[in-house]
C-alpha cells in the first residue's frame, strides 16, 4: 500500500490518537504516528499541539524518522520558539554523530528554523560543520550561513562565518565551491556595498577549475558569479571565454543560458579584429538553435533571451533565420516571439524568404497572429527599403481578400510607410478608399483618416469622405476624433473654398459639445490660428514631417546593455530590470556591461573608480511641494549669455545664513560679537572673481602658474561619478564631480545622450543648501546632442545663493532641464572644495582661538592608512587649501597645526598627530560650528588617502 494512506483518517479524536502513538515503546508505531503528522500538516491542518511529543521522537537512530521529525520543526519552529529551544540540544549532539547525513540534515534544519532565539546557540555546531571532513556537510553548512545571515546579518560578521565561507572557495571538492559562491552571492546581493566576493585572476582560476566538476546548478552559481567579474584586459577575458565555452553544450538549457550571459559580458572587452572574436560569435549560435528544439515553455524563455542577444549583437544569429519560421502547432507566444525576431533579423539578403513566409501567416486562422503577421511585413518594408515595393504589393494582394481584420492591419502599415516613404506609394490610395466602409477598429479609422487628410489634394471626394465620419462624431473613440479634426483642418487649408462649413462644423463639434479637454484644446488652437494667421496655420499644420524610424520597438540601449546581464533568469523574460518586479530590490546597483575595448568610456564610470576612492552614495531626492519644486522648477531657460565674462558680485560671506538658523544660532551666540574671537576675524568681502578666466583655463591653468608654491601637488578631485542613471532620465546620463579651480568651484558634468531621439535646450538649477552655492553662469551646452553622443562642460558655481540647512550638511539637489523633461537628483559635494584660499591664520592668533572655542566643540576622529611622513601630508594638504601654521615632535609623535576657511567665514582648526612607523594618525578638530567637523574629517580623510 502507498503513503496515500497516511492522508485518510476516520478516526475521531485524531490528535488525541496521534499523542499517544508517538509516545508508544515500538519504533514501527511511532515512525507510522509521525507520517501521520506530517501528511496532516502538508493537508493545512493544525498540529501544532503535538510540537513537544514530535520532538521527543528526535533521539533516535533511525534516518527516516529524525527527517520527519525535522520537517515538522522547520514548520512549526516559528510559532514555537519557547518548545523550539527544547530541539538545541539535539541538534548540537547530531552535528557530531558519526553519520555525515545526519551532520548535514541537522545544520540544514538549523539554518531553516528562522527563530531569533536559537540562532545564537546554532554558531558553535555550524563552525564546527563548516571546516566538517566530509564535503557533503560543508557544503550544507555553507548554504546554512547564508540562511542565517538573512535572519541576523551582525551574527555571522561578529562569528567571523563571511571569512570562513570565503576560504571555502579554495575547497577542493567543486560542490563545495558552487555552494561557497552561490551563498556569498546571495549575502553581496542583500548588501551591496560589501564586498564579499572579492574576485582576482587567482579566484577566478579556482571557480574555473570547480566548473568542470560541479552539478549543473553549482556551474550556474558559478557562471553568476563569473559574470560579475571584470577582467583586467582582453587577454584574460578570452582566457575566460574559452575555459567557459564548453559549457555551451550542457544539457541544460539553464547552464547554456549563464555561459552565454558570461560570454555576452566579456565579448565587450575583446576587440572585434581578433580572430577569436569571429570565433566565439559561430559557437554562440548553435546551442541557442538547439534551445528551441525543448518542450514550448523552454523554448518562449529562450526566445525572450535570444531577443535581447539579437538586438544587441544581430550577427550572432544572422544566418539561422530559418530555425525561428513559425511551425503549425507552435503555441502562439511561441509564435508571435517568433515573428518579432524575424524581423530583428531581416536583411536585404533574406528578405525575400521572410515575406513568403509572412505572407503564409498572413492566411492563418488565428486572428492575433495574422494581424502581428501582416503588421511585421510592415515593419519589413520600413527596416529594409528594397523590399518596400514588394511589401507594398504583398499588402494590396491581402487587402484584395477582403478579411476584415487584415484589411484593417494592412490600412495601419500602409499608413506608416507613406511616413517612410512620402511621394512614392501614394497610387494604392484609391484601392484603400474603397475598404472605408469595412472599417470598424479605432487604429485603422484613425489611420484611414491620417491618409484622406495628407493627400486630400490627391483624392477627389476627400470632402465627401471626411463627411462621411463626422456623420457619428460623439461616438468615436478619442483617437478618431483628434485625427479627424486635424484631417479637416489639412483638408480646408488645402481647398479652403470648398470646405468652409465642414471645417466650422468640425471646429464646432471639438470645442463646444465636447468634454474631452485634449480634443477642446487641439480645436481652439486651431480656430485660433485659422483667424488670426492663416499663413501660419498652413506652415504648422501641413508642416514636412519627419521620417519615422527603422525600429520603433527596440529596447533603450542602457536598459538593453542591463538586460543582457540578467540573461537566464526572470528579468530576461519580462524584459525589465529586477527592481521593476521584485519587492525590496530598490536599492539593489544596476549590473551594466563594462565599457567597450577602446571606447571613450574611460576611468570615468564609477565602476572604473581606482580601489580605496569611496564612491558618493546619493541620497534620494523627495521634492515637497512647498521648497523644492517651487525653486527647482523656476528654471532659467533664457539662451546661454555671450558677451563679457561673468563675475561673482561681492558679499560679505560672514553674514550668509548658513544651515538655517543663521551664524548666530550655528555658533552659540551673536554673530559678531559673541564669538570670543579677534576682531576682523570674520571673512572680509570677497572680491570680485572672473569667472571668464577660470573658464578658460589658458596658459596659467596650463603650466599651474596659480597653483601656489613649487613642490606642492595639485587639489583633489574625485573621479567623476554617475549623478543620473539613463533609466531615470529617460536616456540622460550625467556623471560628474566638483573640483576647485584658480580660486573658483567648478562642477565638471559629462552628459550623454542614450536615448534615441536628440536632446536639445540644457538648463541646471540647484535647490537652496547649506553653503548657498547656487550656478554663477548658465550651463554652456550650445549645439543639442544626438544620440551615443557625449559632451563635458564646466559649470562654475558661486556660493552667494539661499541658504537653507541641508540634510546631510553637504548634500546638494539639483534640477536638470532638456527638451524631453524636467529630471531631479541629489549628489553629496566634499567639503573641501569650500575651503577658501586666504585660510592659513598667523599662530599667535591660532592659539587665542584653540583656546577660546569650548572643549565640547572639539571632535576627534582616527585616519587609518596615511600615507608615512608629515611632508607628504601637509603638501596634499596645502593643495586643498588646508594650512600648515605650525608643526613640532612631542614624545616622538609628529604634531601639525593646520586652519582652514569656509566660504561662509567659518574657521576650521585642526591638530593631527602622525606616530613615526604607524599607519594611522589621529585627527583634532576645533570649530565653532561642531556640525561642520563630521564632515571637515571626511574631507581630510579623502584628500590625504588619494
Amino acid at each position: 500500500m502507498t503513503d496515500s494512506k497516511y492522508f485518510t483518517t476516520t478516526k475521531k479524536g485524531e490528535i488525541f490518537e496521534l499523542k499517544a502513538e508517538l509516545n508508544s515503546d515500538k519504533k514501527e508505531k511511532k515512525k507510522e504516528a509521525v507520517k501521520k503528522v506530517i501528511a496532516s500538516m502538508t493537508v493545512g491542518k493544525d498540529v501544532s499541539a503535538l510540537f513537544p511529543d514530535v520532538v521527543n521522537c528526535m533521539q533516535t537512530d533511525n534516518l527516516e524518522l529524525k527527517k520527519l521529525v525535522y520537517l515538522y520543526l522547520m514548520n512549526y519552529a516559528k510559532s514555537q520558539p519557547d518548545m523550539a529551544i527544547m530541539a538545541v540540544n539535539t541538534f548540537v549532539k547530531d552535528c557530531e554523530d558519526p553519520n555525515p547525513l545526519i551532520r548535514a540534515l541537522a545544520v540544514r534544519t538549523m539554518g531553516c528554523i528562522r527563530v531569533d532565539k536559537i540562532t545564537e546557540y546554532l554558531c558553535e555546531p555550524l563552525r564546527k560543520c563548516l571546516k566538517d571532513e566530509d564535503p557533503y556537510v560543508r557544503k550544507t553548512a555553507a548554504v546554512c550561513v547564508a540562511k542565517l545571515h538573512d535572519i541576523n546579518a551582525q551574527l555571522v560578521e561578529d562569528q567571523g562565518f563571511l571569512d570562513t565561507l570565503k576560504d571555502l572557495i579554495s575547497d577542493s571538492n567543486p560542490m563545495v565551491v558552487a555552494n561557497a559562491v552561490a551563498a556569498l552571492s546571495e549575502i553581496a546581493e542583500s548588501h551591496p556595498s560589501s564586498n564579499l566576493l572579492d574576485l582576482n585572476p587567482q579566484s577566478i582560476n579556482k571557480l574555473l577549475t570547480a566548473l568542470n566538476e560541479c552539478t549543473e546548478w553549482g556551474q550556474i552559481f558559478i557562471l553568476d558569479c563569473l559574470a560579475n567579474y571584470i577582467p583586467k584586459d582582453d587577454r584574460e577575458a578570452q582566457s575566460v571565454c574559452e575555459r567557459v565555452t564548453p559549457r555551451l553544450s550542457h544539457a541544460n538549457a539553464a547552464v547554456v543560458l549563464s555561459a552565454v550571459k558570461v560570454l555576452m559580458k566579456f565579448m565587450e572587452l575583446l576587440s572585434k579584429d581578433l580572430d577569436y572574436y569571429g570565433t566565439l560569435l559561430k559557437k554562440l549560435a548553435p546551442p541557442l538553435v538547439t534551445l528551441l528544439s525543448a518542450e514550448p515553455e523552454l523554448q518562449y524563455v529562450a526566445l525572450r533571451n535570444i531577443n535581447l542577444i539579437v538586438q544587441k549583437r544581430p550577427e550572432i544569429l544572422k544566418h539561422e533565420m530559418k530555425v525561428f519560421f513559425v511551425k503549425y502547432n507552435d503555441p502562439i507566444y511561441v509564435k508571435l516571439e517568433k515573428l518579432d525576431i524575424m524581423i530583428r533579423l531581416a536583411s536585404p539578403a533574406n528578405i525575400a524568404q521572410v515575406l513568403a513566409e509572412l505572407k503564409e501567416y498572413a492566411t492563418e486562422v488565428d486572428v492575433d497572429f495574422v494581424r502581428k503577421a501582416v503588421r511585421a511585413i510592415g515593419r519589413c518594408a520600413i527596416k529594409v527599403e528594397q523590399s518596400a515595393e514588394r511589401c507594398v504589393s504583398t499588402l494590396l494582394d491581402l487587402i484584395q481578400t477582403k478579411v476584415n481584420y487584415v484589411v484593417q492591419e494592412a490600412i495601419v502599415v500602409i499608413k506608416d510607410i507613406f511616413r517612410k516613404y512620402p511621394n512614392k506609394y501614394e497610387s494604392v490610395i484609391s484601392t484603400l478608399c474603397e475598404n472605408l466602409d469595412s472599417l470598424d477598429e479605432p487604429e485603422a479609422r484613425a489611420a484611414m483618416i491620417w491618409i484622406v487628410g495628407e493627400y486630400a489634394e490627391r483624392i477627389d471626394n476627400a470632402d465627401e469622405l471626411l463627411e462621411s465620419f463626422l456623420e457619428g462624431f460623439h461616438d468615436e473613440s478619442t483617437q478618431v476624433q483628434l485625427q479627424l479634426l486635424t484631417a479637416i483642418v489639412k483638408l480646408f487649408l488645402k481647398k479652403p473654398t470648398e470646405t468652409q462649413e465642414l471645417v466650422q462644423q468640425v471646429l464646432s463639434l471639438a470645442t463646444q459639445d465636447s468634454d474631452n479637454p485634449d480634443l477642446r484644446d487641439r480645436g481652439y488652437i486651431y480656430w485660433r490660428l485659422l483667424s488670426t494667421d492663416p499663413v501660419a496655420a498652413k506652415e504648422v499644420v501641413l508642416a514636412e514631417k519627419p521620417l519615422i524610424s527603422e525600429e520603433t520597438d527596440l529596447i533603450e540601449p542602457t536598459l538593453l546593455d542591463e538586460l543582457i546581464c540578467y540573461i537566464g533568469t526572470l528579468a530576461s523574460v519580462y524584459h525589465k530590470p529586477p527592481n521593476a518586479f521584485v519587492e525590496g530590490s530598490r536599492g539593489v546597483v544596476p549590473k551594466r556591461l563594462p565599457p567597450r575595448t577602446g571606447s571613450s568610456e574611460s576611468a570615468e564610470s564609477p565602476e572604473a573608480a581606482p580601489a580605496g576612492v569611496p564612491t558618493e552614495t546619493h541620497p534620494s531626492v523627495i521634492p515637497s511641494q512647498g521648497d523644492l519644486l517651487g525653486d527647482l522648477l523656476n528654471l532659467d531657460l533664457a539662451p546661454p549669455i555671450t558677451g563679457p565674462p561673468l563675475t561673482t558680485s561681492s558679499v560679505p560671506l560672514g553674514g550668509v545664513d548658513l544651515l538655517g538658523g543663521g551664524l548666530d544660532s550655528l555658533l552659540g551666540g551673536d554673530a559678531s560679537t559673541g564669538l570670543g574671537l579677534p576682531t576682523g576675524f570674520m571673512a572680509p568681502p570677497v572680491a570680485a572673481n572672473p569667472l571668464g578666466q577660470s573658464l578658460g583655463g589658458g596658459l596659467g591653468d596650463l603650466f599651474d602658474l596659480g597653483g601656489g608654491t613649487g613642490g606642492v601637488p595639485g587639489p583633489y578631485v574625485a573621479p567623476k561619478a554617475v549623478w543620473l542613471h539613463a533609466m531615470k532620465g529617460k536616456g540622460l546620463e550625467i556623471s560628474g564631480t566638483f573640483a576647485r579651480r584658480s580660486g573658483t568651484v567648478f562642477m565638471d558634468l559629462v552628459f550623454t545622450n542614450r536615448a534615441l531621439q536628440v536632446m536639445s535646450d540644457f538648463a541646471i538649477q540647484f535647490n537652496r543648501n547649506s553653503f548657498g552655492l547656487a550656478p554663477a553662469a548658465p550651463l554652456q551646452i550650445l549645439t543639442p546632442l544626438a544620440p551615443n553622443q557625449s559632451t563635458e562642460v564646466s559649470l562654475p558655481i558661486n556660493t552667494i545663493g539661499s541658504v537653507m540647512k541641508m540634510e546631510p550638511l553637504n548634500n546638494l539637489q539639483v534640477a536638470v532641464k532638456n527638451n524631453i523633461d524636467v529630471f531631479y537628483f541629489s549628489i553629496l559635494y566634499p567639503l573641501h572644495i569650500l575651503f577658501i584660499e586666504d585660510g592659513k591664520m598667523e599662530r599667535q592668533m591660532f592659539l587665542a582661538t584653540w583656546k577660546d572655542i569650548a572643549n565640547e566643540n572639539e571632535a576627534q576622529f582616527q585616519i587609518r592608512d596615511c600615507p608615512t611622513g608629515s611632508d607628504a601630508v601637509s603638501n596634499k594638504l596645502q593643495a586643498s587649501n588646508i594650512f600648515t601654521v605650525a608643526r613640532r615632535t612631542v614624545e616622538g609623535q609628529d604634531m601639525l597645526y593646520q586652519s582652514m576657511k569656509l566660504t561662509n567665514g567659518i574657521w576650521v582648526l585642526a591638530e593631527v598627530r602622525m606616530q613615526p612607523g604607524s599607519p594611522n594618525c589621529t585627527l583634532s578638530l576645533k570649530c565653532c560650528a561642531p556640525e561642520v567637523s563630521q564632515f571637515v574629517f571626511q574631507a581630510y580623510e579623502t584628500v590625504v588617502k588619494n
